[in-house]
């Protein structure tokens, strides 16, 4: 027993003794648990015991000016036409050099034309290597070593949106890449206020985030909010823009969202303009907009397309048909079980005459049908894409005759349930409607359960919820609540462009003297 005690504590004391760092190199250390550990003093042993059984990473040795030199690099994530015309090959090619000499040369840009940064310790090379740089070990790393960015992207080419299609207007949307969207961005906001702040985020994926913004339109405390909620996010992984936007809301338990998602740069772009801040994430095609109101979520990008009176006509079309998406089912089960007086005579007599041999009242119903177009649409979803419209179309045609011919539900609730569904589509964004999609069922039990009385107190509830919500300390009804007329020339209807010239005040800061003229 004592021998086993004194032998751990041998062991323990040669792996745990930390290395010193070589004269003129990076130098290596012994870190905590998980980090990474020197080996005699060598660098590079110290590196490649970090990266033990990766199979793609490559030792290349290079003489540069008869200084003995290893490449260090992932042959999966390097572009390596780039890293040997203009790296290999230069350093091949130089004449007589001192260590020293090799180093400054490759620093200053003089002797290739790839930049080099300095690379201070094994953890900046570990890093830096899993970004997909390569690191140059001059004489194993003893006398200095160097990081140039050669990554390769292997991303999708630029394409249309998806999910924010417009008839008329720009056609491209985002990508994975990051460094391809601010690319897109930048080509729409040419100017020096434009600014970009870099953000990393995930002690495993090292997932980039850049904070979008133009300086002098944006809200400065609203910015500071911004900056402190990314200053907290610590996580071990981003993989989405959903990481980042949950840990962003100010109020997580709603269904409704108070951070915009959107795929398209001139949406962000316009965003910007108005003094909103953006946030893209690299993996990831969808960006980040701060602040957000529900009238801002009922707009589209190809509202700002088409002529002021045509998309003025759509708004109202959408806020009608929104209302529709969570309140017929409601409307119906209510007045078919309590309210029958106040349907006229020959309507009241077709829906009796069609759930005479009905065996399940209204609510269920309803709500069997409501279960079962919410299933058809997940499965649309799921379903391989050549397939899945055609899937979710049939099907609910199939179904919903069928049904009805089996007598286990009327036609009524059928029709009822499709206008709800279609309805439910006219949303402009994804998230706003599916919080709809989950309120129609506890407004359907109010109304199945205690009538209109039921139906009032839910829809008096729920805009007491959305009332008391705001996105970075921005009210998420205005400009209804609190009220702000001068701001309807952007929400309920479209102005002319001639006439669209000054910022939302929801965004913006307001003086006390520019406030008393707008009321003016």
């Amino acid at each position: 027993m004592l021998k086993r005690l004194i032998r751990a504590w041998l062991q323990h004391s040669l792996h745990g003794r930390p290395s010193g760092g070589a004269p003129g190199g990076f130098g290596t250390r012994t870190a905590a648990r998980g980090g990474v550990r020197g080996a005699s003093g060598d660098p590079l042993a110290a590196l490649l015991d970090a990266f033990k059984h990766s199979e793609d990473l490559v030792c290349q040795p290079v003489s540069a000016g008869g200084v003995a030199c290893t490449l260090v690099y992932f042959d999966t994530i390097v572009d390596k036409t780039t890293l040997f015309a203009h790296l290999i090959r230069p350093l091949r090619e130089q004449s007589s050099l001192g260590a020293n000499d090799l180093l400054d040369g490759l620093l200053g840009g003089a002797l290739v034309s790839i930049q080099a940064t300095r690379c201070r310790d094994v953890d900046q090379a570990v890093s830096a290597l899993l970004e997909g740089q390569a690191a140059l070990m001059i004489e194993g790393g003893r006398k200095g070593a160097c990081l140039f960015p050669v990554t390769q992207y292997n991303d999708r080419a630029v394409t249309e949106s998806q999910h924010e299609t417009v008839i008329v207007g720009p056609q491209e949307a985002f990508v994975e890449n990051i460094r391809t969207n601010l690319a897109l961005v930048r080509h729409k906001l040419k100017h020096p206020d434009f600014k970009v702040e870099k953000y990393t985020f995930g002690r495993f994926t090292k997932t980039e985030t850049y904070l979008v913004y133009i300086e002098g339109l944006c809200n400065g405390d609203v910015l500071t909010e911004v900056k402190k909620k990314l200053a907290a996010i610590d996580v071990s992984s981003i993989l989405g823009a959903s990481y980042v936007a949950e840990r962003m809301q100010d109020m997580p338990l709603t269904p409704f969202p108070t951070v915009q998602y959107s795929e398209r740069p001139d949406t962000l772009a316009a965003a910007l303009m108005e003094g909103r801040i953006g946030m893209m994430i690299d993996g990831t095609p969808q960006s980040l907009i701060v602040p957000v109101t529900f009238f801002s979520l009922m707009q589209s990008a190809e509202d700002y397309y088409q002529n002021f009176l045509a998309s003025t006509w759509i708004r109202w079309i959408r806020l009608f048909f929104v209302a529709m998406s969570f309140l017929v089912p409601s409307v119906y089960v209510a007045v078919t079980t309590f309210h029958p007086e106040i349907v006229p005579a020959n309507l009241l007599q077709t829906i009796t005459a069609a759930r005479e041999n009905i065996p399940f009242p209204a609510l269920a119903e309803v709500l069997i049908m409501e279960l079962i177009f919410e299933g058809l649409r997940e499965a649309g979803i799921r379903i391989p894409r050549p397939l899945g419209q055609t899937v979710s179309i049939i099907g609910a045609i199939v179904i919903g005759q069928a049904t009805v011919q089996a007598g286990i539900v009327s036609a009524p609730t059928v029709i009822v349930v499709s206008i709800t569904g279609i309805a439910s589509f006219v949303i402009p964004h994804f998230e706003l409607g599916l919080a709809f999609r989950l309120l129609r069922f506890p407004l359907l039990l109010l109304g199945g359960l205690l009538g209109m009385a039921g139906l009032v107190t839910g829809v008096f509830l729920l805009f007491w919820h959305l009332v008391s919500l705001s996105s970075f300390g921005v009210p998420y009804m205005h400009p209804v609540a609190p009220l702000s007329v001068r701001d309807w020339k952007d929400t309920f209807i479209r102005i002319n462009w001639t006439r669209m010239n000054s910022r939302p005040e929801a965004y913006r800061k307001v003086d006390a003297a520019e406030r008393q003229r707008a009321h003016e």
